[in-house]
């Protein structure tokens, strides 16, 4: 159970990611700056946690990329200086990792999940989209001097996108950069959600497990499928039927349900995750975006 703290507005990032499932970018930049003080975020976890049962996890995370902020240091020596027995999560596209600067400032989390979808400049850039100024083997780099440097456990998350990363070559290259960054843990994922470009396909599970066998890897696994993520106690049947009974009433962006439901956007990924699997609802492109609509299927 994970208490999500956004520390960017949606969607301020370095990457335009084509999988994102939060949408394009609206602000692509490298600037580093407090886009949200670091008192107010502070003020109210503070808030959070006096009224509410501790979470097995504080993460960074949200509709951008979370290092951007500049207070991101000051906010996570707070948390742990108040909250020592609270582990904190970190999850990043590993953009800013060449900055020294970035890196002591992560140093005290106990988990950073950082993103690599591809290690070569032509597919990092139909991928992820990098604002200009970024360079890959920078980005690869400042991961492999963070590991040297952070003693806690650093979990690499693996987009896998057929047509894009899944061949020979680019896999090859890729374990080539696993191998240099060291990570104590590679996490294949896939598309699960729309993505912000249309006609995104997903890697079916013989596709991820054909990658295992042939990195030959003995610390890669697969992020669990919608159906085994209903199976954890996070998964609150509450949480659904209310997402359910909002798209009964009329279909809704993502950015709609956490306008209306008060939660997070990557909780309710989770949900709408489940939900879709299960054919209860569905995700429809239209002008404004991604809408989901009520199927009216039994689970």
């Amino acid at each position: 159970m994970s208490l999500g703290i956004d520390l960017v507005p949606h969607k301020v990032c370095t990457f335009n990611c084509i999988y994102c499932e939060c949408g394009i970018t609206t602000k692509l930049t490298l600037e580093r700056r407090e886009y949200i003080p670091a008192d107010d975020v502070l003020s109210e976890l503070s808030g959070f946690l006096r009224d509410n049962p501790k979470p097995d996890y504080l993460t960074f995370s949200g509709a951008g990329e979370p290092t951007l902020n500049s207070g991101i240091g000051r906010v996570l020596a707070a948390i742990k200086r108040c909250y020592p027995d609270i582990p904190v999560a970190v999850l990043t596209n590993g953009s800013l990792f060449s900055d020294p600067v970035v890196r002591e400032e992560l140093l005290p989390a106990d988990l950073v999940l950082p993103s690599l979808d591809a290690a070569s400049e032509k597919t990092f850039c139909r991928i992820d989209r990098p604002h200009r100024r970024l360079d890959l083997n920078a980005c690869i780099q400042g991961l492999a001097d963070f590991r040297r440097e952070y003693s806690g456990k650093i979990w690499l998350e693996v987009m896998i996108l057929p047509g894009y990363n899944d061949n020979r070559k680019e896999l090859a290259l890729l374990k080539k950069a696993i191998l240099r960054i060291g990570p104590d843990r590679v996490q294949l994922n896939t598309l699960d959600r729309p993505g912000a470009v249309k006609n995104l396909q997903a890697a079916d599970d013989q596709t991820l497990r054909t990658i295992i066998e042939y990195w030959g890897l003995d610390n890669v696994e697969i992020i669990a499928a919608p159906q085994v993520r209903k199976k954890t106690r996070a998964y609150r049947t509450d949480m659904e039927s209310a997402i359910l009974e909002t798209l009964k009433r009329r279909p809704c962006t993502l950015p709609d349900l956490v306008r209306i439901l008060v939660v997070h956007e990557n909780e309710l990924n989770k949900y709408l995750g489940v939900l879709e699997a299960a054919g209860r609802i569905e995700a429809v492109s239209e002008r404004r975006g991604i809408f989901y609509r009520y199927c009216g299927r039994p689970a």
